[in-house]
């Protein structure tokens, strides 16, 4: 692509450059209780690139802070904030199938009426369905830390991706991320001590403790007694 400056460019010249994608499809197998929820609940829960830039208030029936989370996994703490507070709107991104399945199961037992899911890209999600200053809360937590150096590229938090995420947050917004992986919390703080339009929340100019709105996963549990850390970065867009 070497005489391109963009990928944009490249396609516009009949050119496909393969993208750098920061998560790998896992897809594993949807239960019958999984694949049940999916049936019933993707009419009134399920979103879909397809349908374009998002009327957030025609979705929801209301006008209500909305928080979107990145890779939500089986969605059980996601599912757990949008019960904690009723007064926001939440919309999950998540790529694995059986993980939309255990989420709107979760949901549906729970009685929650304030989620949406999508089952797509995440960056292609950000570009063309979420509304510019749209967002009070992004939440990426624990996302893969493609750990080996040589991998570094693929991980999410690049300095474009947090540029483009600058636009759909409101003046005021936050991005909080998580991780368990150390080095990826370095990575992180350095790309957003240095992107433009973003203030760090911490008082330490690093890292924050666990605010009370991010759910404590069981996982995080287990790494705890075996003493292992978890680093919140919480950054507001000021700009």
């Amino acid at each position: 692509m070497s005489q391109f400056k963009t990928v944009q460019e490249a396609a516009a010249s009949g050119v496909y450059v393969r993208k750098i994608q920061s998560f790998v499809k896992r897809e594993g197998r949807l239960t019958k209780g999984q694949e049940k929820a999916i049936e019933k609940n993707w009419p009134t829960m399920g979103l879909t690139h397809q349908g374009g830039r998002l009327d957030v208030n025609q979705v929801f029936g209301r006008e209500a802070p909305l928080v979107l989370e990145i890779g939500f996994g089986m969605g059980k703490s996601l599912v757990e904030m949008a019960n904690n507070e009723p007064d926001k709107d939440f919309i999950g991104i998540e790529v694995h199938r059986p993980g939309i399945g255990a989420c709107l199961a979760e949901a549906e037992e729970q009685g929650v009426t304030n989620l949406r899911v999508y089952e797509h890209d995440a960056v292609e999600i950000l570009a063309d369905c979420i509304p510019d200053n749209g967002l009070s809360r992004l939440q990426l937590f624990f996302p893969d830390p493609w750990h080996k150096k040589r991998h570094h590229k693929r991980r999410i938090v690049q300095p474009e991706f947090v540029e483009k995420l600058r636009s759909k947050l409101a003046p005021g917004g936050v991005f909080h991320m998580a991780t368990d992986w150390e080095n990826y919390g370095e990575f992180m703080l350095e790309i957003m001590s240095v992107a433009p339009g973003y203030k760090n929340l911490s008082s330490t100019g690093d890292y924050v403790p666990r605010p009370e709105q991010r759910p404590l996963t069981k996982f995080e549990q287990r790494g705890q007694r075996l003493g292992h850390g978890v680093w919140d970065l919480m950054f507001e867009r000021v700009d």
